[in-house]
């Protein structure tokens, strides 16, 4: 009798630990094919985009966490990267390791000017969303914030304005479009003169 009880815990014990090892198992699966659906987006996200060379951007993804390396030519793509890698569903952080090949990255110089809590953003009204946003554009050093005007209304954002290229365009309205609450990004920027001459030439 005794025997026959032994028997049926450890039966009973391997049986559970059989159902937890299957469970870990299909949590692993999911993980995966999660992490494979984000990569997936990530490269589409940045081959659809004309203003990035997305054949050399390489993106790793481990429980949404999206890894970027590879080389861009300047220091507005690689926050443009970052900024549309941030803002697909999913993902939970961004580790950029792009390296600009053509110019310097002075990004580093805004990071700490940056709101740091964008939990906080999530409770104000349109008028500070505006300041919040209008704040990071002139804090960044690849965009000229002074020549851009944020308007929100019920969380619409609409951006007017000129800058100096298509990318920082793109970076202007990817920044707006990631802050907390924002519902649509209006984009009503157009590109300087200069540039425009220049790629005519």
């Amino acid at each position: 009798m005794k025997r026959t009880i032994l028997s049926v815990l450890v039966a009973g014990t391997l049986a559970t630990s059989a159902y937890a090892g299957s469970m870990e198992t299909d949590n692993k699966w999911e993980e995966g094919a999660k992490d494979a659906w984000i990569d997936g987006k990530a490269e589409a996200t940045l081959l659809f985009n004309g203003n990035l060379n997305s054949f050399d951007i390489n993106t790793d993804v481990h429980q949404g966490k999206v890894l970027l390396t590879g080389k861009v030519e300047n220091s507005v793509d690689k926050k443009l990267a970052e900024e549309l890698i941030a803002n697909i569903d999913g993902v939970t952080d961004v580790d950029n390791q792009l390296t600009v090949v053509a110019e310097p990255d002075l990004s580093a110089m805004a990071d700490d000017n940056e709101m740091s809590s964008e939990d906080e953003v999530s409770e104000l009204t349109d008028a500070k969303i505006a300041t919040v946003i209008k704040t990071r554009l002139l804090m960044d050093t690849d965009i000229s914030g002074f020549d851009i005007d944020v308007d929100v209304e019920n969380g619409n954002v609409t951006l007017t304005g000129t800058v100096e290229s298509d990318a920082e365009r793109d970076l202007a309205v990817e920044i707006a479009r990631n802050a907390s609450d924002v519902l649509d990004v209006e984009d009503n920027l157009t590109v300087s003169e200069a540039e425009t001459t220049m790629k005519s030439e």
